[in-house]
């Protein structure tokens, strides 16, 4: 017999801290679908050192100063909220919200292979979010890239095939290239 297939999770918030004296807590969002925990009853928590799973019921939930605080069953007071600081929030991959066509998750991308013009230049290790518009894929090959996840660059992605092709601006991959030694003596110099 065959063993089960591993449940995939991914992440949607994670928790900052107590919130209240009633073993809620304030959790950073981490989706794009926050009106989807009207719908959850059922979520999971990923311990911050991500050894433990543990199934929580959620009770309640509210937006806060661009939060959200949870009210879990069976979390009931501070010591308890406490706890679960540094945890993720989780679900399910397959109860993901549905996408439109041509749309994807992000995190989806994490492990594709990254071409450009045709020419691999390594693979998704990490998404970074920041202040700017687009997402930064960062890209582990011959060196680290960080790429924007802009349109305008985008030809094709493939997430069930592990495959982003790109077609990057001349000169793009050189703008955060590590010094050569020639540049760090130079620099050396100049200080």
């Amino acid at each position: 017999m065959a063993p089960a297939p591993q449940t995939e999770y991914v992440t949607i918030a994670k928790v900052i801290k107590p919130q209240g004296r009633r073993g809620e807590v304030a959790a950073a969002l981490l989706t794009s679908f926050p009106e989807r925990f009207a719908a959850r009853e059922r979520l999971y928590a990923l311990s911050a050192d991500g050894q433990q799973r543990r199934e929580l019921h959620l009770e309640d939930h509210w937006f806060h100063k661009g939060q959200v605080v949870l009210k879990f069953a069976g979390v009931d007071e501070i010591s308890q909220a406490e706890k679960l600081v540094g945890s993720e929030v989780q679900v399910p991959r397959e109860e993901r919200a549905a996408l439109e066509d041509g749309s994807v998750y992000v995190s989806d991308l994490v492990g594709c292979a990254v071409f450009d013009a045709g020419r691999e230049i390594g693979k998704v290790h990490d998404v970074q979010f920041g202040s700017g518009e687009a997402p930064l894929l960062v890209i582990k090959g011959a060196r680290e890239y960080l790429v924007p996840l802009a349109a305008a660059y985008i030809e094709k992605m493939s997430p069930a095939e592990k495959r982003v092709e790109m077609k990057l601006p001349e000169g793009m991959l050189e703008l955060d290239a590590p010094l050569s030694q020639e540049e760090k003596e130079r620099q050396k110099q100049q200080d």
